[in-house]
């Protein structure tokens, strides 16, 4: 196909959108920003922006990945490889941006609670801060960010049994009842104390948590802290 064929067709443009989450006093949050500009101007609405791409010859402007990883260090102020970023899913309906036709790619994000204080506005947005999951629902989301989110929930909540990503969700040193609390807040249900701590053990025997050192001091008595050996790289994505 000649470069004066492609030129017939139109070029919808490709955005980035970023459902963030991290766990702060054992509830699950989801990060939010206040649109500063049109449309849905002073909105809540989930981070992300559009992928740059250059009129230059020779060069087709920045990765699809590239630019998950700028919006998600633009639109949180932390250092780039510092978050757990993954790809979630495709959306592409028409009129999903009022302004023209945009196709966005979704991504979901887990942030560390010891670095979630750390966030920040940035871009375009007018002020960013932490909704919990449980009252979501009354929040008016731009654009069609209310499909995503759902979208995302449904992945982490059918994911965190089977993969590693509860390490993204916890201190870098944790207890046994941290861990069990992430797990709980994020499928929204409790777990058994009892079955969990064996699971928690069958981590210990395989080689997936270890003894760290030193204690949490709780209400009741010291704690023993916890860290995985292996702590997932937050710079991958699949």
């Amino acid at each position: 196909m000649s470069n004066d064929t492609l030129a017939e067709y139109a070029r919808p443009f490709v955005a980035v959108d970023l459902v963030i989450f991290t766990v702060i006093d054992a509830d699950l949050k989801l990060l939010l920003i206040r649109r500063r500009d049109p449309p849905f101007q002073g909105s809540w609405a989930l981070p992300g922006g559009f992928v740059r791409v250059k009129d230059e010859p020779g060069d087709q402007g920045e990765d699809l990945e590239a630019a998950a990883h700028r919006e998600l260090a633009e639109e949180t102020g932390l250092p780039v490889g510092s978050v757990y970023l993954e790809q979630l899913h495709t959306f592409g309906k028409s009129f999903r941006d009022p302004r023209t036709r945009v196709i966005s790619v979704a991504y979901f994000a887990l942030v560390r609670p010891d670095l979630s204080p750390f966030v920040c506005a940035g871009g375009d947005a007018a002020e960013a801060d932490w909704f919990s999951i449980s009252t979501i629902s009354e929040v008016e989301l731009a654009f069609d960010h209310s499909s995503i989110l759902e979208m995302a929930l449904k992945r982490i909540r059918n994911t965190i049994d089977d993969t590693d990503i509860s390490f993204e969700l916890v201190p870098k040193t944790f207890t046994i009842s941290e861990l069990r609390a992430v797990f709980e807040v994020v499928k929204a249900q409790p777990y058994d104390p009892g079955n969990f701590r064996r699971r928690f053990h069958r981590m210990i025997d395989d080689g997936i948590i270890e003894q760290a050192p030193g204690k949490r001091i709780t209400t009741s008595k010291p704690a023993k802290v916890y860290q995985f050996k292996n702590r997932k790289n937050s710079t991958e994505s699949s």
